[in-house]
């Protein structure tokens, strides 16, 4: 049973340690025989919500191992400092793998306090392959075109077009990308951030990274302990698992999820009518799922569609009342519409969509190894499908390309550190995507570091998002590295509560839009 520290918002605190701040000119000579990393350019890219938004490209090499071989560019944004007191690079990361950072850079600057913002560049960047950054890879484009099979093998002519899909995927990723995917992988783009610090002429960096960024982050740590000065790692990946048993562990937490989110719905049944016991209204979305995959709504949501359309429910309960609506609206009256409006919302993958599913198979195929015999994948998943269907089979299909991958898998990466300044980590109870025993796993393995949980919260990616108390502790710790330290009696060294739930539409609640909406549109799906 998971044990959690009673410590209010105001825990006591202890400093992280003195650090002194890098000043802007500041530079730290490269290893040897590694290239020099040249300056930015910085050009003005500013938007109507981030007007000072500066961007920029660097190159980096392919392949670490030759740095005077094959270049590519990553794409870099920046919101510059504005304060006297420079406290150097604040690298920002929204996860995937395959999410581009050149927007959260904007959001974070504009979130964080303006006196601890103005203390900081704050640096988004797309990784090797993603968005801007060039090669942006887009391996098999329609990939998720709608309508798929359905996600449930039941049939074995179903689990083999699944399997034909996922195979035509890796090939044609092995067909264009034969020279690059051996170097899209974690470890390589940890080792594109030590570029990027020294081009920005700094001898540490800050580091803030959501989901799939807590692991880059915490590999680029395990690399480099000694150029790291903070770091923040939001809704954390277990490192012990990466990447086929993650997934796997992932159903389990959609599932309790997807039951919260119907448990939600049946206690506003007045609005919904779809039942207030949850039960019933669990019955009522699975046999919504049934008529789906015999008859697809509007032509392009089926079985496989409408799992694509809930699942960012799981990341952020922000999106209930709009899934709600859809599905009383499908349910009650067979109306089709509001299932298709809310699948291209939530479920329809686009361009971009391509590009980063690409990076994440690119990713996750490479970083570690898979099974290759198809026997484990079916019945390691027909044994989570029979506990956990909602996400069991559609997940499956997700990585099933990694079943097939052109490239071997590299060593996981053991990121246990002694060797970093205090870390801040922060982590809700509830969280799918990345469930809470990760958050536990990497505060035992960082040494020093620091465990803020958000009791009873579901969300995936909590600072930020308009929970104070987490956000006084993020703003302590960049100010001048304070970090909070528990009594002792549990996991966590500091525990908020959770933002309450959301309302239904049509109160005045769900009107207003929210920082956590804003969040959850830059953070990467999946990962």
């Amino acid at each position: 049973m998971r044990q959690r520290a009673a410590v209010l918002c105001g825990a006591a605190v202890i400093a992280a340690g003195a650090v002194t701040a890098v000043p802007a000119g500041a530079s730290a000579l490269p290893p040897a025989g590694t290239p020099h990393a040249a300056a930015p350019s910085w050009k003005k890219c500013g938007t109507n919500d981030y007007p000072t938004l500066q961007c920029a490209s660097l190159e980096v090499p392919l392949d670490h191992a030759r740095p005077n071989g094959r270049r590519i560019t990553l794409a870099l944004s920046r919101i510059p400092h504005t304060a006297a007191k420079y406290q150097g690079p604040l690298l920002v990361n929204p996860g995937g793998p395959g999410g581009s950072g050149l927007t959260l850079a904007g959001f974070v600057a504009s979130s964080l306090p303006k006196k601890v913002a103005a203390q900081y560049d704050v640096i988004g960047f797309d990784p090797r392959g993603v968005g801007r950054s060039k090669p942006s890879l887009d391996c098999r484009p329609g990939h998720f075109s709608a309508v798929r099979p359905d996600t449930v093998p039941a049939a074995p002519v179903v689990e083999q077009a699944n399997l034909t899909r996922a195979k035509a995927f890796a090939d044609a990723c092995a067909k264009k990308y034969a020279d690059v995917l051996p170097y899209i992988d974690t470890v390589s783009a940890a080792r594109d951030l030590d570029v990027i610090r020294r081009a920005l002429g700094a001898k540490k960096i800050n580091y803030f990274g959501y989901s799939y960024g807590t692991y880059l982050g915490a590999v680029y740590a395990k690399l480099h302990p000694d150029r790291v000065r903070r770091l923040v790692l939001d809704s954390v990946v277990d490192p012990i698992d990466v990447w086929y048993d993650a997934n796997l562990n992932q159903d389990l937490a959609f599932n309790d999820r997807h039951r919260a989110f119907l448990a939600w719905v049946a206690r506003h049944d007045a609005t919904y009518g779809l039942g207030s016991a949850p039960e019933r209204v669990e019955a009522r979305w699975y046999a919504m799922r049934s008529a789906l995959a015999k008859k697809p709504a509007g032509g392009k949501v089926g079985a496989a569609e409408l799992e694509d359309t809930f699942i960012p429910g799981g990341y952020y309960n922000g999106y209930w009342p709009h899934l709600a609506e859809a599905f009383a609206a499908y349910a009650k009256g067979g109306d089709a519409g509001p299932v298709v409006e809310a699948y291209e919302n939530f479920g329809a993958v686009d361009a971009s969509g391509d590009n980063g599913y690409s990076v994440y198979t690119s990713v996750q195929c490479r970083d570690a190894g898979w099974p290759r015999e198809w026997s484990q994948w079916r019945s390691d998943n027909w044994g989570v499908y029979g506990k956990a269907p909602f996400m069991a089979w559609n997940n499956a299909w997700y990585n099933a390309p990694c079943a097939f991958w052109p490239t071997a898998p590299r060593q996981a990466v053991d990121v246990a550190n002694n060797e970093l300044p205090p870390a801040l980590l922060f982590q809700a109870t509830d969280d799918a995507a990345t469930p809470y025993e990760g958050g536990v796993t990497v505060h035992r393995l960082l040494s020093g570091s620091r465990l803020v949980v958000e009791e009873g919260g579901g969300n995936h990616g909590i600072t930020l998002s308009g929970n104070s108390c987490l956000d006084k502790h993020l703003a302590s710790y960049l100010t001048d590295g304070t970090v909070p330290r528990g009594d002792g009696g549990g996991e966590a060294d500091a525990v908020c509560a959770a933002l309450p739930g959301p309302e239904p539409l049509q109160s005045k609640a769900a009107s207003t839009a929210s920082r956590g909406s804003a969040l959850h549109g830059l953070l990467g799906f999946r990962g």
